[in-house]
């Protein structure tokens, strides 16, 4: 039986990435969009876990269905973790990617490669209409590239090479961004643990 729930968000690029990695894990879902008069939510929380419970817990109530929520950022090593949680706004205004890459790369264009460290984070939550709460959390590895590179993906995936990798998750093909991505490794432990069978 095929399982309805709710994907809180409005992004369209992570309604399509978060229905195909769901979709290759095996799970029998129908993600459905965030409603227009559902509330939004301000990610006030410090950590991608409080932020993806947040905007799941208003998805949940705003729909009675199921909700799944997530909150992703880079943390940069040389910026001390930052922009992290405020990774969609860094440059001021929400989900202006090219101005936040844009601020990243004018932040560290003087920091040598060696010390270009940078992790994608990803939490995925997961909150029933009765209450039932469920978060992972996922982690991709990586390092900044000096310039933008690659045309697929999102935010700041033309900067950023996966460790082991030359090539930025911009220029990966989906599903080998989706088998290593941060996202991709959240939601399959959110699979396993509250959407199997």
């Amino acid at each position: 039986m095929t399982l309805t729930a709710v994907l809180a968000t409005r992004n369209d690029h992570k309604v399509a990435e978060v229905t195909r990695i769901l979709q290759d894990e095996g799970v029998d879902i129908e993600l459905v969009p965030l409603p227009d008069n559902a509330p939004d939510v301000a990610e006030t929380e410090t950590t991608f876990a409080g932020n993806a419970l947040l905007k799941a817990r208003s998805a949940a109530r705003a729909t009675g269905l199921p909700a799944i929520a997530d909150d992703s950022g880079l943390c940069v090593d040389a910026l001390h973790g930052m922009p992290g949680t405020l990774s969609a706004r860094w440059a001021g205004r929400h989900g202006d990617d090219a101005a936040n890459l844009q601020l990243v790369l004018a932040q560290m264009s003087d920091v040598p490669d060696a010390r270009r460290g940078a992790q994608f984070v990803c939490a995925a939550a997961w909150v029933s209409p009765d209450g039932d709460e469920h978060v992972v959390e996922g982690v991709l590895e990586g390092s900044l590239a000096h310039e933008p590179r690659g045309a697929g993906g999102f935010g700041y995936d033309p900067i950023f090479r996966p460790l082991g990798y030359a090539l930025t998750t911009a220029e990966l093909r989906p599903q080998e961004k989706d088998a290593i991505s941060h996202r991709g490794q959240a939601l399959r432990l959110l699979a396993r643990a509250v959407l199997a069978g």
